[in-house]
């Protein structure tokens, strides 16, 4: 038996790369199709854990990944929109749903991949429907991964006979540590567990491997996808990081307990194999979904006890950016619209600090380039925009009861301030998209343009500030400050607009820099006159 080992790493290479590409295009389709709806699925079901295990398998299964939707939850933990207890719950609910792609390629459609993904490029290519697009995709998708895995199962059919291998999968068979610890690292290393777990089906289908050592593959595969969550956490928030080691810690809990009964399970494997009579991948992806349903059973009683664990292991205080209001309780809208007035203002006020405070960060991304600031100052934006509703509404049903005079031109200033503020978050929100645009082109401004940037930074985070104390303590001397801090931007504007031509016509710098700069510019003068507006409410003009 001549084996051809060139063939056999390129095809399987070859089909692994189809198979992540297929799983990924299937998932982008997918959450295009779902769009934001996937976002709101883990915001709406998590109010409990049981929900948020419903919702990490819903969406796992729409994405197809289960660190996908581990990295999403990381990220709504990161902004303040979910609790750690609840993304526990999401993250055993993607254990779940990532078991549904072995139970697709279960499913053997090998032999129609090819039609289907020519049905899925025809939608793709021929029709302008964003929406028949998305489908396309969907099923282009979904027929590369069983190509892929076509691919791969004929690179793979000669291993059972190299002698190196079997002596390997003996030594499997016998030392279920080993297993774990190569399902880990292959993992690990395609940063998929459905791709794993294909391969095992696949190599499980040619008899080059036995069931005894199959097993401890698929343990150490969850281990190894918990990865992409770890990663997805560098950088992020106290809780961000501690959502994504609870994955790690579920895993690890739930393949120490399999590994003690691991001959058990594989009796329990097999039993299922004669009663339901199912091929060897089927058999796989039954046993991948026993072990992930029942370790979410065992472990989700302790919710509690693992959110206090990870608190332990990563210590610190959360910043997290809040994106519900904290003083908008309507049971003051009935007893007294006085007291309702104080509590929005409180909101308006947070809801200003936070303005600034994403200016600030913008500033920082401007000198730093770093993601971590621009993300903070997107996570701001999103936040005033909620908080821009959720208090616009508050205001709505306070001005339905009767107000007094005075009361109803607070109430008149307060929703004009809010609209201010959110437009302000939508301007340094521009701001931040032009420095991803001046990095992604490579864009450099001259040294006096930066120091132009600068002082007019520094000047409109002064007098955000300022702004927001004035109306919070309704402040007139403040307030009349601000409009001449104002003055002094608009007259900054235009006089940097006058030197930035007068570089241009020297050649000092280039159009795509003058472009960046000059928008840059117009929006922190923009925000300048949304400050002036929130003090001429103030000074009630």
């Amino acid at each position: 038996m001549d084996i051809d080992i060139q063939q056999l790493i390129f095809e399987f290479v070859g089909g692994l790369g189809i198979f992540l590409l297929g799983i990924k295009f299937m998932g982008d389709g997918l959450q295009k199709t779902a769009g934001d709806r996937l976002r709101d699925i883990l915001d709406k079901f998590t109010s409990n854990p049981f929900l948020g295990v419903l919702a990490g398998i819903i969406v796992t299964m729409l994405i197809q990944s289960s660190s996908g939707t581990t990295v999403l939850t990381v990220g709504l933990v990161n902004a303040g929109f979910m609790t750690l207890r609840q993304a526990i719950g999401v993250i055993m609910g993607a254990n779940i749903g990532t078991t549904i792609t072995a139970f697709i390629i279960g499913v053997d459609l090998g032999e129609y991949a090819l039609p289907i993904i020519a049905v899925g490029c025809f939608l793709i290519f021929f029709f302008k429907n964003q929406k028949i697009t998305n489908i396309g995709q969907t099923i282009f998708g979904f027929g590369a991964l069983f190509f892929g895995l076509e691919l791969m199962s004929q690179g793979m059919e000669p291993l059972r006979h190299l002698e190196t291998f079997q002596e390997l999968t003996q030594s499997m068979s016998s030392n279920p540590i080993l297993g774990v610890v190569i399902g880990t690292l292959f993992t690990v290393v395609v940063q998929s567990s459905s791709a794993t777990i294909g391969v095992l089906q696949g190599l499980f289908a040619e008899g080059a491997i036995e069931l005894r050592a199959a097993v401890p593959v698929l343990f150490g595969d969850n281990i190894g996808t918990t990865i992409t969550a770890v990663l997805a956490s560098i950088g992020a928030s106290v809780a961000a990081k501690r959502a994504a080691y609870t994955h790690v810690i579920f895993n690890l809990i739930g393949t120490t307990i399999f590994l003690i009964f691991i001959g058990l399970f594989t009796q329990y494997v097999v039993f299922l194999q004669d009663q339901l009579n199912l091929d060897p991948k089927m058999t796989l992806a039954y046993a991948h979904g026993s072990f992930n349903i029942v370790n979410t059973l065992i472990q989700f009683p302790f919710i509690g006890a693992l959110a206090w664990l990870v608190t332990k292991i990563i210590p610190g205080e959360d910043v997290t950016i809040e994106y519900k209001p904290k003083h908008l309780d309507p049971i003051f809208i009935q007893q007294s619209s006085t007291l309702a007035l104080d509590q929005a203002k409180a909101e308006v006020i947070r809801m200003g600090e936070y303005a600034a405070q994403g200016l600030e960060e913008t500033y920082e991304y401007l000198l730093t380039q770093k993601q971590k600031n621009s993300e903070t100052a997107l996570q701001i934006e999103g936040a005033l925009n909620s908080l821009d509703r959720k208090i616009t509404d508050y205001l709505v049903e306070i001005s339905a009861g009767s107000l007094s005079e005075l009361e109803s031109a607070k109430h008149t200033a307060l929703m004009d301030s809010v609209r201010d503020i959110e437009r302000i978050g939508d301007h340094f929100e521009n701001i931040v998209e032009l420095i991803d645009y001046k990095m992604s082109n490579k864009v450099n401004l001259t040294e006096q343009a930066q120091e132009d940037l600068n002082d007019m930074f520094d000047l409109t985070i002064l007098t955000v500030k300022q702004a927001v104390k004035a109306l919070d303590n309704m402040d007139r001397e403040e307030a009349l400050a601000v409009v001449q801090k104002e003055d002094q931007i608009d007259k900054m504007e235009r006089n940097y607009r006058k030197k930035h031509i007068i570089r241009m016509n020297e050649g000092h710098c280039s159009g795509s820099a003058g472009i960046v700069f000059v928008d840059i510019i117009s929006n922190l003068e923009r925000i300048g006159d949304h400050s002036v507006n929130i003090a001429e409410d103030v000074l009630g003009e």
